[in-house]
């Protein structure tokens, strides 16, 4: 999800161009017969975030935000393996692109636990509260 987010917030930066090569290179991977039409999509996609911004609407970037989500989601779904170079492009394209307050806090978290008997096992990737006897 922080991936949409990121890339929306990216096409509205100075250095879109990156932002866009990057999600290019994510289509020519997986379905390169597409990655033109995405680069025309993103072309356009920035011209109504920058038109939103100016205008005071915040719905727009929330539902490009959205949108680009879902594409991301169809990539995975067609190729599970392109969830690591999304990532990838993610950390190291995307995100750096942003301003330090518009940086997803995105980090990676695997956890492995294992019960015995009658243990109890709680894990969390942030804060937990536990409430009851």
């Amino acid at each position: 999800m922080a991936a949409g987010t990121a890339l929306v917030t990216a096409i509205a930066t100075d250095t879109w161009q990156q932002a866009r090569a990057g999600a290019v290179a994510l289509w020519q991977r997986v379905h390169p017969e597409r990655a033109v039409a995405i680069e025309a999509e993103l072309d356009r996609a920035r011209a109504v975030l920058l038109a939103a911004r100016r205008d005071g609407d915040v719905r727009t970037e929330g539902a490009l935000a959205d949108e680009w989500r879902g594409r991301l989601a169809q990539l995975v779904a067609a190729d599970p393996d392109a969830l690591a170079e999304i990532r990838r492009v993610l950390e190291q394209v995307w995100t750096p692109l942003l301003p330090p307050s518009e940086r997803p806090a995105v980090r990676h978290i695997t956890m492995h636990a294992t019960a015995t008997r009658s243990g109890r096992v709680y894990q969390a990737g942030g804060d937990q509260q536990i409430t009851g006897p």
